[in-house]
């Protein structure tokens, strides 16, 4: 790994004129980050026109404020050492983050093949090495969906905190679209049985399709983020205990997330060498921004209820 280098404005206007910027900085070149060393006096216009000659880079570009960024936060040496330890889910996040779109199907999609790419990749086989094989025997039911105004679902796992697995998925989505083929003035109220609302992802599960593309192509079938987006303008969502990965991803969707005042939400994926995989860079970064979104996922936060309001990831939190 090379020196990252800290630009000031003058210094980045330089830096990214040369032609050969690309052989300087980047990924590729075992430069994954740059510090971008905004002054609050200095022109906002010029920073990002050094922004655009970054954009189509594979580098993460971190700084304390500012809007040129990828990522923000007052510890740049911890950011940039969050990008050192996984360059390539440092990196493709940043990018997937700069040009995700703003159509939800469209997002979906290329966050989903971004996923893919780095499950194929050394830092993800990394993970996988070092948290050892788990096996499940658990076999109820993962959902309940009851009638009435509004419908509710219920995640029902509680035993291991609603983690969600193959079978979790496939009924969350049976759920999603047997009430998107409802009324569609009843409302939907989403919660879950125990101590957590879901602990995201089930581990045991991680590494089981051998083939990143298959198991892209099986997200695309089976994800229930393209479902849950059929009705999310109606669905309001009651998150408490650990709401992390899948979880806060599949909820930021909802129209209206109410948080127990006890409720933490993370976004471990980078540290697994992975990107969100369910929706959530366009559900968490439409609501929190994707520059505090990267900064996020990089430093692998776990972050309160209180904390989340103030982010505008929830909407309110429970008395």
């Amino acid at each position: 790994m090379n020196a990252v280098p800290r630009w000031s404005l003058s210094e980045a206007e330089a830096a990214t004129m040369s032609i050969d910027l690309h052989r300087e900085v980047g990924s590729p070149v075992g430069v994954p980050a740059v510090i971008l060393d905004v002054d609050p006096a200095d022109d906002a216009a010029r920073w990002q026109a050094v922004a655009t000659q970054l954009r189509s880079l594979p580098v993460v570009a971190v700084a304390v404020h500012g809007d040129a960024a990828d990522a923000v936060h007052p510890d740049v040496a911890e950011l940039r050492a969050a990008v050192e330890a996984r360059p390539h889910a440092a990196t493709v996040a940043a990018l997937l983050l700069r040009h995700l779109p703003d159509e939800p199907h469209a997002a979906f999609h290329l966050e989903s093949a971004a996923y893919a790419t780095l499950q194929a990749g050394p830092e993800h086989r990394a993970w996988l090495e070092q948290r050892g094989r788990r096996v499940r025997n658990d076999t109820d039911p993962r959902v309940r969906l009851d009638g009435g105004d509004p419908v509710t679902i219920t995640l029902t796992r509680p035993r291991l905190h609603n983690l969600l697995d193959h079978r979790g998925r496939d009924e969350l989505s049976d759920a999603f679209r047997t009430v998107a083929l409802g009324d569609p003035d009843i409302g939907v109220r989403w919660r879950a049985d125990g101590p957590s609302f879901c602990a995201g992802g089930d581990p045991a599960e991680f590494g089981t399709v051998a083939d990143p593309v298959a198991a892209h192509l099986i997200r695309a079938a089976a994800s229930p983020a393209p479902a849950l987006a059929a009705i999310r303008h109606r669905v309001e969502v009651h998150v408490h205990g650990a709401c992390v990965g899948a979880g806060i991803e599949l909820a930021a969707q909802a129209e209206r997330v109410v948080a127990h005042p006890e409720t933490r939400f993370r976004l471990p994926e980078l540290t697994m060498g992975l990107v969100p995989g369910v929706g959530g860079t366009w559900s968490i970064g439409r609501r929190i921004g994707r520059q505090r979104l990267l900064a996020w996922l990089l430093l692998d936060l776990d972050v309160d209820a209180p904390t989340a309001l103030d982010w505008g990831l929830i909407d309110a939190i429970s008395a």
